[in-house]
């Protein structure tokens, strides 16, 4: 959803929830192996505050504009209820599905 330069750092969705195969992998057994583009690294990751959540996703609504009924569609899929992408929705998003940070290992 996001890529900093600082750090640097990645932000995924986990978009099937908190109990996401992947996710609970990550979490029994850390330092998973991330490749972004030519990058390959051993990652840390933390787990976004709903705060800093909300602002990569608006962020992401707002580079993705064009793809925004494509990406409001999927998002309803994923949720279970319909996502107009408004303010509450934002919110009621990042309580259900967690966005995850990676960075290289220090």
């Amino acid at each position: 959803m996001e890529y900093r330069k600082d750090g640097p750092e990645a932000v995924v969705m986990s978009g099937f929830g908190s109990n996401a195969d992947w996710l609970r992998n990550i979490e029994a057994t850390p330092g998973p192996e991330v490749v972004i583009g030519s990058q390959r690294f051993i990652a840390s990751h933390r787990f976004l505050s709903e705060d800093e959540a909300v602002r990569v996703l608006r962020s992401y609504e707002r580079r993705n504009r064009f793809m925004a009924p494509i990406i409001r569609w999927v998002l309803s899929r994923l949720l279970g209820w319909r996502y107009h992408g408004t303010e509450t929705d934002h919110w009621r998003l990042v309580t259900q599905l967690p966005l995850i940070a990676f960075r290289p290992r220090s």
